[in-house]
């Protein structure tokens, strides 16, 4: 028989062990609490529209919200929290005045690395049983299973 281990003193049956997607959710809130733990909700909101505006450019506040997954009524407070901190501008769109765009500052810029600097840290806490090749090759395999799977909403 096993040994107890975790929390509580005993292990989950081995049939739901063996299984890749129990495991991953198991991963998913390990992360998520680590995560918590570094970076507060509004943070975490803070990082993924900085981000997106560093990789793909001015976004109107619409196309923010669809390529994050967020509601427009809460990526609209997302915005108006980082433009009161001036990390984003948003200005009406030229082509289309009932749209913002929405672009990052050079204020935004900087707040974005000091975030990243947290999440990081919960990285490494997360992934510390790992050395630098596994978690490459976790990030890979990660990546190609999200991949094919890309139909399906998180």
């Amino acid at each position: 028989m096993d040994q107890p281990s975790g929390g509580d003193g005993w292990q989950p049956p081995a049939r739901l062990r063996r299984l890749a997607s129990w495991q991953a959710n198991k991963v998913s809130v390990i992360g998520a609490r680590i995560t918590a733990r570094h970076m507060p909700l509004r943070t975490r909101s803070d990082f993924a529209v900085l981000a997106a505006l560093e990789e793909y450019g001015a976004l109107s506040q619409a196309d923010l919200g669809r390529r994050l997954g967020v509601d427009r009524n809460e990526i609209s407070g997302v915005v108006t929290r980082l433009e009161t901190g001036r990390h984003v501008d948003r200005q009406p769109d030229p082509a289309d005045r009932r749209r913002n765009v929405v672009t990052l500052t050079a204020s935004g810029r900087s707040y974005l690395e000091q975030i990243q600097e947290h999440a990081d840290a919960a990285q490494e806490e997360l992934l510390a049983a790992l050395d630098p090749a596994e978690r490459l090759r976790l990030n890979r395999l990660l990546t190609k299973l999200l991949s094919i799977h890309r139909d399906h909403p998180a």
